[in-house]
């Protein structure tokens, strides 16, 4: 198991919120890879929808 820590910025792709993932990962990520995701907001205001 392969364990990275990434620092990203949300980015705006049409109407979708999108996270980058670096290029050194294309190898690793291949369609049907299962990964794990925690998000941690570490700035900016949150909204819920209300």
């Amino acid at each position: 198991m392969n364990e990275f820590t990434l620092t990203k910025q949300i980015s705006k792709q049409g109407a979708q919120n999108i996270i980058i993932i670096p290029a050194f990962l294309r190898d690793k990520l291949r369609p049907k890879t299962l990964v794990e995701i925690k998000i941690k907001i570490l700035d900016g205001e949150v909204q819920n929808g209300n």
